[in-house]
């Protein structure tokens, strides 16, 4: 098959980076199309993925508006060319999926209640969506998938930390640290959102560091005053770091949920909270993270006292992570799978059992 993969974040790079590379192994001729942002082209590089750029970054809505009727008419040309059979991801190839004889499949895992623009003008346009188990969607077009997409990658079928990773920013070995992230909020559904203050930041990189060392990652340029605690190695080291790390904490949704589902306890900040149903049920199904609104900072910092007072706190999550995980699918597997098997993928896959579900684990 012909098959077309779109990249427009750094976390789709990660959700399809070990599909791409299964389905090119299976024989298929696999095309990736991507947002040439310095944080998408670096991974596409480090991954070894060839792509095509589409379209540019813009932060206004309107600028986004312009931007996807210029990729609209780009990727039509692209996959009449290339004959693409099937797409994976993103309202620009649910779009032309309509007006070419390409299938369309979207993954996406926020509800429609936080991403209106997108379940309007996209989800009526794919031939299938897939979703995890629980996501608040309205198309009948969903198949709930019990699975996360974090899972896409560092689940452990997908991931093995490398625990060298510690000689490599200076620590040694059970020294205590902690992984924060601030988020951009630049995205169309993020109108409106905040996370931490500065000074909610500067209070927190305070704290941490009377507790061990204390490492950023940005989504963005960094405050200058934080720039001695950014965080300076490849991108494919992050995860290991990640996994070996005392907490993380900070407003991020994608690493917030990573952190969780590699046993490291994450606490997050900012006006998502509460609101989107894969975090609540990482949070109260399984108690792998907290999430908090910007106005409960007080709750926020009482809740990283409470964590770093807990007798082997790591344990303790490595524990709540396995439960998960009995629970949980391999998701690359799963989406191999269901590319590969399209159009039978569909039906069989809307009506399974949890016996189906078992051979993704």
């Amino acid at each position: 098959m012909n098959i077309l993969l779109d990249m427009s974040h750094p976390a789709h790079v990660h959700l399809l980076r070990n599909v791409y590379a299964q389905l090119v192994n299976d024989g298929h001729k696999v095309y990736v199309v991507a947002k040439p942002t310095k944080a998408i082209t670096d991974l596409l590089d480090l991954y070894h993925i060839p792509f095509v750029p589409l379209g540019g970054n813009r932060d206004s809505m309107l600028g986004k508006a312009f931007l996807q009727i210029s990729n609209f008419f780009y990727l039509w040309y692209f996959v009449v060319r290339h004959r693409i059979n099937i797409g994976v991801h993103g309202m620009t190839m649910a779009w032309v999926s309509r007006l070419t004889k390409m299938h369309s499949i979207l993954t996406d895992d926020d509800d429609d209640a936080v991403e209106p623009l997108y379940a309007r003008y996209a989800h009526p346009f794919a031939d299938v969506i897939l979703s995890p188990e629980g996501t608040m969607r309205k198309s009948k077009k969903t198949i709930y998938v019990p699975s996360y997409h974090e899972l896409a990658y560092l689940h452990p079928n997908e991931f093995t930390p490398n625990p060298s990773v510690l000689n490599d920013v200076g620590l040694k070995q059970d020294e205590p640290y902690f992984i924060l992230r601030f988020n951009a909020f630049k995205a169309h559904h993020d109108v409106g959102v905040v996370g931490l203050t500065i000074e909610n930041k500067r209070r927190l990189v305070e704290y941490l560091n009377t507790k061990g060392k204390v490492f950023i990652t940005t989504e963005r340029n960094i405050d200058d005053e934080f720039k001695p605690y950014q965080l300076k190695i490849p991108q494919d080291k992050v995860h290991s770091l990640l996994y070996y790390a005392t907490l993380f904490v900070g407003d991020s949704q994608t690493m917030t949920s990573e952190a969780a589902v590699l046993g490291t306890p994450a606490i997050k900040c900012n006006s998502f909270a509460g609101r989107l149903s894969v975090p609540n049920e990482i949070e109260q199904r399984y108690g792998l993270c907290y999430c908090f609104l910007p106005q409960q900072t007080d709750d926020f910092y009482a809740q990283i006292d409470e964590l770093l007072n807990i007798p082997n706190l790591k344990k303790e999550w490595r524990q709540r992570c396995e439960r998960m995980l009995v629970d949980k699918i391999d998701y690359t597997k799963f989406l191999i799978w269901f590319i590969e098997n399209y159009p039978a993928s569909v039906s069989e896959a809307r009506n399974a059992g949890d016996k189906f579900w078992n051979k993704f684990k």
